[in-house]
């Protein structure tokens, strides 16, 4: 079986696609705020309150911008639009950031604590199905569609 035709992105550095580069510290940010509210639940320690305030936020704010280069090559490469898997990877996107960032606004106030139970971490948790699914079908795209990968030699 030969390797997919690649396709290239437009929304790169030297060859490099921007948005698989840009997404990994977001999505560490989210993944963590689930250990975060975890640790406020467990410990009532407010710091982990006030840890969860900014985890959110550079998920929220950090994924925001990688997807601006992941849009830019939904709408520009001909290729890219014509994949399901990529229209269903940004509406998942869009959905689990619209719930991020929702979640760091509800965070933000005079007590950080307040709506960690049962809210936050309610968020928190549906955030990081949200990312389990978009990191399946982003995986889906590289791996059996070429996405921003040159495959020659």
């Amino acid at each position: 079986m030969s390797a997919p035709e690649p396709i290239l992105s437009h929304a790169a550095i030297a060859g490099h696609p921007l948005h698989p580069m840009m997404i990994h510290f977001p999505v560490a940010a989210l993944i963590a705020l689930v250990a975060s509210d975890a640790a406020y639940m467990n410990s009532g320690d407010p710091f982990w309150a006030r840890a969860g305030i900014w985890l959110a936020g550079v998920g929220a704010i950090g994924g925001w911008g990688a997807s601006l280069a992941g849009l830019v090559d939904l709408l520009t490469v001909a290729r890219i639009r014509r994949l399901v898997s990529a229209w269903a990877h940004a509406l998942i996107a869009v959905m689990m950031l619209s719930l991020a960032t929702f979640n760091w606004l509800l965070r933000l106030g005079e007590e950080p604590g307040l709506h960690v139970v049962p809210w936050g971490f309610g968020m928190s948790l549906l955030t990081a199905g949200f990312i389990g699914l978009a990191a399946y079908l982003g995986g889906r795209l590289v791996y059996e569609h070429a996405v921003g990968v040159d495959t020659s030699e």
